[in-house]
């Protein structure tokens, strides 16, 4: 196994909340004060269609173009703010399981930064749930939780 401290990337796992911008700000201090890489992962949730098999490969196709316009819209802001271009990364499947799978696929990631459910909802989330306290085994990764409330200024005074 890899020295966690030979590990030089960190690990965000891009969505559709809120509270995954506040993961990626963290995610881009980090890496620009440590000198440190970024991989964006963005996990397609696949749709059961499978009647149509060409209906099917249309819907994939389609959210692989949505996920890589996802992705380079987060990773123009990490190159604006901190001159990081970004590693991007299109899997499908679970996310949980692609997220297990990449850091086991790339022995440079270090860090997975997740960040936990907005004020007021109920529990950490879903991804954070299922990787930290459902696995029976823990991942070989420093594992940091970014608070989904937390603004730039918090960060930056963490930082």
């Amino acid at each position: 196994m890899v020295d966690v401290a030979e590990r030089r990337k960190f690990l965000v796992v891009i969505d559709d909340t809120e509270e995954c911008e506040r993961a990626l700000y963290f995610a881009m201090r980090c890496a620009s004060r440590q000198c440190c890489r970024l991989v964006l992962l963005y996990v397609i949730v696949p749709a059961n269609f499978q009647h149509w098999i060409n209906v099917e490969s249309l819907i994939r196709e389609d959210a692989r173009e949505k996920a890589y316009d996802i992705l380079h819209r987060f990773s123009a802001i990490v190159r604006e703010e901190s001159a990081i271009e970004a590693e991007l990364v299109v899997k499908e499947g679970s996310r949980a399981r692609q997220v297990v799978e990449l850091i086991a696929e790339d022995k440079e990631i270090g860090t997975l930064l997740l960040a936990s459910a907005a004020k007021g909802a109920e529990g950490p989330g879903p991804l954070v749930m299922s990787l930290v306290s459902e696995r029976d085994e823990p991942l070989p990764v420093l594992i940091t939780l970014v608070p989904g409330n937390l603004n730039d200024e918090g960060i930056d005074m963490l930082v």
